[in-house]
């Protein structure tokens, strides 16, 4: 099976799509027509989120299995430290790894149920995502991608602490990065810089989300982190009673925010689906990707 570092080594921006697992049968039917939607297009790989419940860490494991050996398309599978221990994080590895899935992407996780709340680690598990990452890296040849913040961690101290942490999981082992979502490329970029200077050169992707509905918008934010900027709610709220209008306007947004990023040199775009598929092939072919 392909790696992503490999992947992402083309001459051409190209990109790459986000899914969760599905919590029922209806949302399993709409998360498989996105991906044989998007399977045509040859996207670099497709990541499967990992959540802090156990039914949803079945589906992850399930999902990211079927892709592996029912499709064309390279899989990622998310792993996190939340409330596992050493033991069951090594028998997860040893599932992806008999599946045929070899490219994970390692995060700490957040507390569940409160993103915000105070990280507890598990009695016999992990601490930090870089000890994540070494683990993976020790039980197979695996390659691993870590997640960045272009605003900063929430628990780190400064832009620069936060950058620090990035450079460890990378040192740890790590072969790329995805950010979290942002709007204004400048916070995407200055992270890159940071990055340069301290000697680390690995891929680093945006993390980008077509901006489809009202609802989309203001969930923007909160997965951010930070509010939406002001230019943008003014060239969308007064389209919030004409959907198809708000809609256009939503996916022009991203589509320009993507043109700045392949402007200055991405190797890839990270798309956000939601689990679906029509707002990023809109982008994607705007983009001519």
């Amino acid at each position: 099976m392909a790696v992503v570092v490999d992947r992402l080594r083309t001459e051409r921006t190209t990109f790459s799509v986000e899914f969760f697992p599905p919590r029922n049968d209806d949302e399993e039917r709409v998360l498989w027509r996105a991906v044989r939607e998007l399977e045509p297009l040859d996207p670099a790989f497709v990541s499967v989120t990992y959540g802090a419940g156990g039914s949803s860490r079945d589906r992850t494991i399930r999902t990211t299995g079927r892709i592996a050996q029912e499709t064309t398309l390279t899989p990622m599978a998310h792993l996190t430290a939340v409330d596992h221990s050493v033991a069951e994080l090594r028998n997860v590895i040893g599932w992806y790894a008999a599946s045929g899935v070899r490219n994970v992407l390692a995060v700490r996780g957040d507390p569940p149920g409160d993103p915000n709340g105070e990280w507890v680690r598990h009695p016999e598990g992990l601490e930090h995502a870089d000890e994540l990452v070494r683990l993976i890296r020790e039980l197979g040849d695996f390659c691993v991608g870590v997640a960045a913040f272009p605003h900063g961690h929430p628990r780190s101290a400064d832009l620069d602490v936060d950058a620090d942490h990035l450079v460890r999981k990378v040192r740890a082992g790590a072969g790329f990065a995805v950010a979290q979502l942002f709007l204004e490329p400048e916070y995407f970029l200055r992270l890159r810089d940071r990055m340069a200077a301290r000697g680390c050169d690995v891929p680093l992707l945006p993390g980008v989300m077509p901006i489809t509905t009202p609802r989309v918008l203001s969930k923007f934010g909160e997965l951010a982190g930070v509010p939406v900027p002001g230019a943008i709610e003014d060239r969308l709220l007064p389209l919030v009673d004409d959907p198809a209008g708000f809609r256009q306007a939503g996916v022009d947004v991203v589509t320009e925010l993507c043109a700045r990023l392949i402007d200055e040199g991405v190797p890839a775009l990270h798309f956000y689906t939601l689990n679906r598929s029509k707002a990023t092939r809109q982008v994607v072919a705007n983009l001519g990707l």
